[in-house]
Parts: C-alpha cells; structure tokens; sequence
C-alpha cells in the first residue's frame, strides 16, 4: 500500500488549453438539438468554461483532501481512497463507479457517509489512475475477485459494497464471489441479464419501455466500445472536445435533466469526472471493460444469495422491474424515488446517502 497525491504538471494543463485553443469545431444542422448528437453551441459553450473558468488545481486540493493509495492486485495498479470513519467500529463500505464515471463521481456522497462508514472507493483498472490497464481480460469477476484481495488487504473481514452502472455489477459479483465476507450488496442498476416479466403492470411497462429505449436509441457507445474499443480511443485520446462530447452527451440522456447536463450535475464535478479521463490517457483502457466483460450482458445471471438493496431513479437509463431483479436476487430492501437518475451520488446525493443508511445500518 504506497500513499498517492494527485499532482498533474503543469505542462499537461498548458498542453490541454492549446488543444481547446486550436479546437476544430464541425458544422452543424440547425435545429437538430440533442436527437442528433451533443449540440454545437452547447459544447463551445462548455469547451470554452473549461479552458476559462474551470479550476482544476482546486479540484485537485479537493480530491487530495481524501487520503489516496495505490497498491499491485493481479498484476495491475489499483488506486483507491480510503476514508476511515471516526468511529472506530463504523462498518466498511466498498464504492464502485461505472463508465463514463470515475472516483469524481463522489465528491458529494464521501464526507457525509464518513461519519458512518469506513469508505473505500477505487478506481477500476483501465480507469483513472487505476489504468491504463497493460493486458486485457479484466471482466467483472476479475475486477469482483480484485475488490475482495484489496478489502482483505485492508483488514475488513465483514463489509458491504455499493455501485451503479458497471459499479452496481462489480458489486453484485463480489458479493456472489465473497458471499463469506460481504454483509450485503446495495445498488442503483442492474443488467439486461435480468430479463422481463410477463403480464406488466403499468409501471413495470414504463420501466421495461425504458430498458427498450436504451437498447435501441442510446446504446452505440456500447456496442462501438464492445466491439472496436480502440477505434474511437484514437480520437478521444488526442482530441479534448471529443472526450468531453462523449461524456457529456451520457451526462445529459442519463441524468434527470430537461435542456443540458447541468439541470442535473454540477459543471465543475462533470468536468472533473472529464480531466480524469483525459489527464490519464484511460480513454481506450476504460472502454475496455465493454469487450472484456461482454459476457455480463446476456442472461442468466448466476443467482446471488447476498441481501440486495435496490434504490430506483426515474431517469436511470434501465430501470429494474422488481419481479425480474427477484428470480435470480435476494432482494430485501426496495426503494423508489421521484426525482434523479443514473449518476445519483452526483444528482441526488442526499437521497442516495438516506438510502444507504436505512439499509446498511
């Protein structure tokens, strides 16, 4: 276990402004808005906040507040926070992200959940300063079995684990694969692996329309990540508009949000989930994980025993239906909310930590 700071040179920020500065913006149809893709004005909008106004060394202060290791698991490095609780006897709780999240994606959740819980929260290899990862075949189980190394490392032979998007299946599994030392599994989303029910209820038809809107309307990216993730890395890795455009157009189909991503996000939190993207170079590792882990989409889901709670936004871009999450979940704790969606520590923060203390506590 080494401790890390985060201290990015100040050529790498010189290097990143030129690039913004010699941007080459593309025409665009009028009146296309969103349906076509991130819109023009939007994003030189943002593009130029981020060269102007956006602090990253405060951001950095920020980050460096929370005490940071790396340590070796499986050959590659895993970085991580670690934030102990001041009661000693505080139970341990394991954090996940997904894509295009990262560590940033907890800014708001961290501190507060610190006065119950001993936090940790990695970066997923290929992610952030976890990545790049040097080999592939990191899956979900790999990373799952990883989890459970880097729990037991740090002496927490009882603890639960919290996630969305790939987090929530990293979560899942290591609770399967470390059913003795897992307490409980608490996530946001789950897989298409659940499948559907039969004879829906009103409700179950709305959730089930969204899981069918997903597949068929927002899901390129996975499909494109899935099959030629080093294709789109090229551009993503030497263009920062291009990295931002592809996460923010996530950040504005998947949030609760009605004109831009910022209806449901903080500016400065999205654009740092961005710089840790960028400021690693993990645009092509972390889009990995959609062809090494492919195998996690498609059903059956092997079944896990560990007590699952489940918090449902309305805007989350799959929303589970209860009765297909039960045939292969031990489903104990159900919550649904009125506001909020797929990045929920940033959207919701408040709701996500009520919900993880009624459950885990």
């Amino acid at each position: 276990m080494d401790p890390f700071r985060i201290e990015i040179p100040q050529a790498q920020l010189d290097d990143l402004h030129t690039r913004l500065d010699l941007t080459r913006w593309p025409e665009e149809l009028p009146g296309a808005g969103w349906s076509y893709g991130v819109p023009l004005g939007y994003l030189k909008d943002l593009a130029r906040y981020w060269r102007h106004d956006y602090d990253w060394r405060a951001q950095e202060r920020r980050l460096n507040e929370f005490p940071q290791f790396t340590t070796e698991i499986d050959g590659q490095r895993v970085h991580f926070l670690h934030v102990r609780s001041a009661q000693a006897n505080a139970q341990p709780l394991i954090i996940t992200h997904g894509w295009p999240g990262s560590v940033a994606e907890f800014l708001k959740i961290i501190e507060p959940l610190s006065a119950d819980f001993h936090l940790v929260v990695p970066s997923i290899p290929g992610f952030g300063f976890s990545g790049p990862t040097t080999e592939t075949g990191w899956d979900v189980p790999r990373i799952a079995r990883g989890w459970a190394e880097l729990m037991s490392r740090l002496g927490y032979q009882r603890y639960s684990a919290h996630g969305g998007d790939w987090g929530a299946l990293i979560s899942r599994e290591l609770g399967r694969l470390d059913a003795g030392h897992v307490t409980a599994v608490h996530v946001t989303m789950f897989g298409r692996a659940v499948g559907t029910v039969e004879n829906p209820s009103e409700d179950e038809q709305r959730k089930m329309a969204g899981r069918e809107r997903y597949q068929r309307e927002l899901s390129g990216y996975a499909t494109l990540q899935s099959q030629r993730p080093h294709t789109v890395s090229y551009a993503l890795h030497d263009s920062p508009v291009g990295q931002l455009a592809w996460i923010a157009e996530k950040f504005f189909d998947w949030t609760d949000s009605v004109n831009a991503p910022e209806d449901a996000v903080d500016r400065d939190q999205l654009l740092t989930n961005v710089m840790l993207y960028w400021l690693t170079g993990t645009a092509a590792s972390s889009a990995r994980i959609y062809k090494d882990a492919i195998g996690i989409w498609s059903p059956p889901q092997a079944p896990s025993s560990t007590p699952t709670g489940v918090a449902v936004f309305p805007a989350e871009i799959a929303p589970p239906v209860r009765r297909a999450v039960e045939r292969t979940n031990t489903i104990v704790h159900w919550s649904e909310f009125d506001r909020g969606g797929h990045f929920a520590a940033m959207e919701e923060p408040d709701l996500l930590i009520s919900d993880l203390r009624e459950f885990l506590l």
